[in-house]
């Protein structure tokens, strides 16, 4: 089934995640005219000049008006100002989508301020990104071989689902249908849980005394391990919000294993430590040849 060309897109937030899918839907000759919508003038203008967008906007609701597809790609917790703003301008044939690292909060705010538009949202996730930010950031593959979840509310035309899957796939990403919750819940624990343990680390480090004399030494394992922890601190701050209930668990059951850990270093317990880490160490490479294979 070849997708439809949608001829309006606009993007608001204009980054890394809605500036690749803009690069990539117009080389794939799915999408004509991309509006770009921020908050920032000097980031719109970069977006043009890189051909990121063809046309640059600050006012949301005007840009809109005349849409066919809205991508929301801000951090989440812009997202209630954005469907309120938009709302009573859409036209009626519009589809709303995100690109939201949380789904069950998303799709509570469509509920609250697109009541009458709900046929036509799809909420979505493609699970890409980058410590990096900004249009300067968008890059044409970033979807090659990635997956995205869409989790359609009950009220969403089937139609207009599909035409966000095609347009995904069209990016060369590989689609995957879950609920909100059962998102949120997978991606507490892959996602959201080592951000913020990369953070609370880093901080960590940062204060301590001798924080200088540390990250002068630090090196490969340091870096592999803390990368994330150069993320936007705003976006994380939503999804640490939106996400609460799974994250907390999430926490909560990494406490309890670090709880178990601290106790091994105690006793000194050599043997039940190599279990400890060959367990882990299993799972990683089990899943390392699986990506690898998928990738």
């Amino acid at each position: 089934m070849s997708v439809q060309r949608v001829e309006t897109v606009v993007i608001v937030g204009v980054g890394l995640i809605g500036g690749s899918f803009a690069l990539a839907a117009k080389r794939a000759g799915r999408v004509g005219r991309v509006i770009g919508v921020g908050r920032s003038e000097e980031n719109l203008r970069r977006a043009l000049e890189l051909g990121v967008i063809d046309e640059a906007s600050q006012d949301v609701a005007a840009a809109c008006s005349a849409a066919d597809l809205v991508l929301v790609a801000t951090p989440v917790g812009q997202m209630a100002r954005v469907f309120d703003a938009i709302a009573p301008v859409l036209p009626a044939h519009a589809i709303v989508t995100d690109a939201g690292s949380t789904k069950g909060d998303v799709v509570a705010l469509m509920r609250a301020h697109l009541p009458s538009h709900l046929a036509r949202c799809v909420p979505a996730h493609p699970i890409a990104g980058s410590d990096l930010s900004g249009a300067a950031a968008a890059q044409y593959g970033l979807y090659e071989n990635r997956k995205v979840v869409v989790t359609p509310l009950v009220e969403t035309a089937p139609d207009a689902a599909e035409l966000v899957a095609e347009l995904w796939r069209a990016c060369g990403a590989n689609v995957h249908q879950m609920g909100p919750d059962e998102h949120d819940a997978v991606f507490a624990t892959v996602s959201h849980l080592p951000h913020l343990l990369a953070f609370a680390y880093v901080g960590m480090v940062a204060d301590k005394p001798d924080a200088a004399r540390c990250f002068d030494f630090a090196a490969t394992g340091f870096r592999d391990f803390t990368r994330i922890a150069g993320s936007h601190p705003e976006m994380w701050r939503d999804i640490s919000l939106a996400n609460r209930d799974a994250l907390l668990a999430e926490l909560a059951r990494y406490r309890a294993n670090l709880d178990a850990l601290t106790r091994l270093v105690e006793a000194g317990a050599a043997d039940e430590l190599n279990d400890f880490f060959e367990h882990a160490r299993e799972a990683r490479v089990a899943w390392h040849q699986r990506f690898l294979r998928n990738s």
